[in-house]
């Protein structure tokens, strides 16, 4: 299974075994989670830089993989979320800020 046309399961343990040597084993979820801060900083500063954004989605994958998780599980779980949230009841964007989320109705 690819995930947009370009990240797979393979893709993924290549990462991990870089992040492995590179940053080192075991959850370290406050050290990813302080560099995802750091990237959001980032991303207000340059919106529309997709690298930063990029940052954010390779610092979730490391975050993710160190659950535990498989590559595979992993791209299920984005699959299994994605729907979900097509789900839900959502309200209309129209009626919100583009400065504000907008969370489904609970």
């Amino acid at each position: 299974m690819i995930i947009m046309g370009v990240i797979d399961a393979a893709h993924i343990y290549k990462q991990k075994r870089w992040s492995e040597k590179t940053f080192g084993l075991g959850p370290r979820t406050k050290g990813v989670l302080d560099h995802i801060r750091k990237e959001l900083l980032e991303i207000e500063a340059e919106p529309l830089d997709l690298s930063e954004w990029v940052d954010v989605i390779i610092l979730a994958l490391d975050g993710a993989w160190r659950t535990g998780a498989s590559p595979q599980e992993i791209i299920n779980a984005v699959i299994d979320k994605q729907i979900k949230n097509e789900n839900r009841t959502w309200p209309d964007w129209k009626l919100f800020s583009e400065d504000e989320a907008i969370e489904h109705i609970r």
